[in-house]
């Protein structure tokens, strides 16, 4: 289980405090060495995935920036979360997809 308040505990131990732009960005860029991971591990498309511990840790950047811009912009992410299970779900009942279909 993902503890949200460790981040949050962290950023304040740390000092790692910044605003919403800086922290979206940073989220983008941790994307993109979990892409480039990806790309690496499967020798882009010739080889088949697989996990392996550099995917792992970039996933996690990925997941600390997130939780991370949570914070910096007041919004709780397991009610995010929530909130959006719903709407997928909603959207599967009456569609049979998830998608907007916009």
């Amino acid at each position: 289980m993902i503890d949200e308040k460790e981040v949050s505990k962290l950023l304040d131990q740390l000092d790692l405090h910044c605003d919403e732009r800086s922290r979206y960005i940073d989220l983008l860029s941790e994307i993109g060495e979990l892409g480039k991971e990806i790309l690496k591990a499967t020798r882009y498309g010739k080889v088949s995935f697989e996990n392996n511990d550099r995917i792992k840790e970039e996933y996690g950047d990925c997941l600390f920036s997130l939780l991370a811009m949570a914070f910096e912009t007041d919004i709780d992410p397991e009610d995010a979360l929530n909130t959006v299970l719903e709407k997928y779900k909603k959207r599967y009942e009456k569609s049979g997809q998830i998608g907007s279909g916009t």
